[in-house]
C-alpha cells in the first residue's frame, strides 16, 4: 500500500495533460491512474445500481413512519369514536385511517436534516463526498515525492487535491472506494 495523491479535473483533456506532466516529473506511467468519477450515488456498487441499498439519510424513516401511523391511528380512532353519534359506525374506521396517514407524514418529517450527525456518532456526513469529474492519482514510492506531485497538480489547476492510502497497479487504482470521504490537501 502506498500514499496516493489525487487531483480532480473537470475535463478529460486536463486529466490527460496532468498524466503527461506527472510522467515528465519522473513518476512511472504504471503508477499513475486517471479515470472518470461518477456523481455520488451513481457508482453502481449494488445489485440494484447506486451506492447503497438504503439512502444514508433515510435509515430511520421506516421506524418513524410506523410510529407516526400508530400514534395518528390511535388518535383518529379516538376522535372517530367520540363522533360516532354523528358519523355512525364508520367514524372510528375513517378516523383511524386518516389519523394513520397524517401520522405517517409527521413521522417522515422527523428524518434528519442534511449535515446533522448520526445518533450516537460524530458528524461524518458533513464532509463533502467526491464530486463527479476526472480523477488523476499517482502512487508515491518515497515521502519526498509528494511535494513534486502536488506542485504538478496545482500548476495544472486541479480543483481538489486529496491524499489517500491504496494501490495503483498497471495504471489502475485497484482499491479505490468512491464512497470513502476524501482527505483534502488543497
Amino acid at each position: 500500500m502506498s500514499t496516493i495523491v489525487a487531483g480532480h479535473f473537470q475535463l478529460q483533456s486536463e486529466a490527460e495533460q496532468a498524466r503527461r506532466e506527472l510522467e515528465r516529473a519522473g513518476f512511472p506511467e504504471d503508477q499513475i491512474s486517471a479515470f472518470y468519477l461518477s456523481q455520488p450515488g451513481q457508482h453502481n456498487l449494488t445489485s440494484m445500481g447506486g451506492d447503497h441499498m438504503l439512502s444514508p439519510g433515510a435509515k430511520e424513516s421506516p421506524g418513524g413512519v410506523v410510529k407516526g401511523e400508530l400514534a395518528g391511528g390511535a388518535v383518529g380512532v379516538a376522535i372517530g369514536a367520540a363522533t360516532a353519534v354523528v358519523t355512525g359506525p364508520a367514524g372510528p374506521i375513517i378516523g383511524g385511517l386518516v389519523g394513520a396517514h397524517v401520522g405517517s407524514l409527521y413521522g417522515l418529517s422527523k428524518m434528519k436534516e442534511a449535515g446533522e450527525g448520526e445518533r450516537g456518532g460524530g458528524v461524518d456526513n458533513i464532509v463533502e463526498p467526491r464530486q463527479a469529474g476526472m480523477l488523476v492519482a499517482v502512487a508515491l514510492e518515497q515521502p519526498d515525492e509528494e511535494a513534486r506531485a502536488l506542485e504538478v497538480l496545482r500548476e495544472l489547476g486541479s480543483h481538489h487535491i486529496e491524499r489517500a492510502q491504496g494501490t495503483i497497479e498497471n495504471g489502475d487504482w485497484t482499491d479505490f472506494d468512491p464512497n470513502s470521504l476524501p482527505a483534502l490537501i488543497h
